[in-house]
């Protein structure tokens, strides 16, 4: 056998041959390794090198998103801007007559009205806003399907009464003084724009054809605010002298009252949502009074001009007062108006109902 020479100091001794008949043995693994042929490079670096060095962690701060205080769709939805639009309406209209409220003492009664009108009409928009605001719609002890569009059609029907009132009493004549005028323009020129805005909203709001919804957005339950409105003007012109002269006047006072107090329970049991207590069927009610008002309200149409404008029954058929002043027989006129209107509207109520339970049925 044959040696090798020893290695020099400093040198590193070769490996021995390997001999050919004998199986080639297996490397070992070196420490640098090539690249994958799409690098087309070399890697130096060792495999344990390869990972990056870990970074320093820092703490984070927990992330809060801010919740919004309120539902502000209540108040930039279309509807929402139209209940803002009528809050500011009444309050710069009741702001207008305040300004000069020692000039309207001639007629106390009718700025009164108005100013009722007006500020009833502010005061419930601002509630229904924050409620909407806020969220409280299930906690509030009435039924919100019902309660919002029956006092927006009341709303509509008070800033009518005082839009058509106001310039009435206190426009009719000149007066001395342009700026009094000037706000008084002013203020029926904003309480028309808030009876406007009241009625876009009814309409808004009230039942489409197909949708379920509350009985006060529907035409009867709507219907029904009218009734008790024009109830409530009639009772406002009324006098004791005006029906107890004669027995067929106090049936008249009785067609109102009952008729009055019936419809107006029947809003409250909607508001409410009582209509369960009811002994019967809700429709069947419904259409069961409203027929009883109509036959009341035909009799007291009948009988209220036949005993203030007939010779025979002591009644006065030509009007004897002054052109400028608001006298006993134009009251008479009025409220001989205002019962047939109501007749009217009871017709039409009845209309509604039956055909409400011909449908159901």
């Amino acid at each position: 056998p044959a040696f090798l020479p020893p290695s020099s100091p400093g040198t590193t001794p070769s490996s021995p041959p390997v001999p050919s008949s004998a199986s080639p043995a297996v490397s070992p693994r070196p420490e640098h390794h090539l690249a994958s042929p799409g690098l087309g490079a070399l890697q130096l670096s060792h495999p344990r090198a390869a990972r990056p060095p870990p970074q320093a962690t820092f703490p984070t701060m927990p992330v809060t998103r801010s919740k919004s205080l309120g539902n502000t769709s209540a108040l930039t939805s279309q509807l929402g801007i139209i209940r803002l639009l009528e809050a500011v309406f009444t309050c710069v209209t009741f702001s207008l007559v305040a300004h000069e409220g020692v000039a309207l003492r001639g007629h106390q009664n009718y700025a009164d009205w108005c100013m009722f009108a007006w500020c009833f009409c502010f005061a419930i928009t601002i509630i229904i806003l924050v409620v909407e605001f806020v969220g409280l719609q299930h906690r509030v002890p009435v039924s919100w399907r019902n309660f919002p569009i029956t006092f927006a059609m009341y709303a509509t029907l008070l800033c009518l009464s005082a839009s058509i009132i106001f310039p009435v009493v206190y426009l009719q004549k000149p007066y001395p003084g342009r700026e009094q005028r000037g706000y008084r323009i002013a203020a029926t020129v904003f309480s028309c724009l808030s009876c406007l805005a009241y009625s876009i909203e009814v309409t808004m709001t009230k039942a489409k054809p197909g949708e379920v919804t509350g009985y006060m957005a529907t035409v009867p339950g709507l219907l029904k605010v009218v009734e008790t409105f024009i109830a409530c003007i009639i009772f406002v012109f009324l006098d004791k002298y005006d029906y107890e002269r004669e027995d067929a006047l106090k049936w008249c006072l009785a067609v109102y009252c009952i008729c009055f107090i019936l419809s107006l329970v029947v809003i409250i049991l909607c508001i409410g949502e009582c209509t369960g207590w009811l002994p019967c069927a809700f429709n069947t009610f419904l259409s069961g009074y409203t027929l009883l008002a109509v036959l009341m309200y035909a009799t007291a149409t009948v009988i209220w001009p036949i005993y203030h404008f007939d010779e025979k029954h002591h009644g006065s058929p030509r009007r004897n007062c002054p052109r400028e002043t608001f006298c006993e027989w134009d009251k008479y006129v009025t409220i001989a108006v205002l019962t047939a209107l109501n007749l009217l509207v009871y017709l039409a109520d009845l209309v509604y109902s039956a055909r409400l339970i011909f449908i159901q049925g």
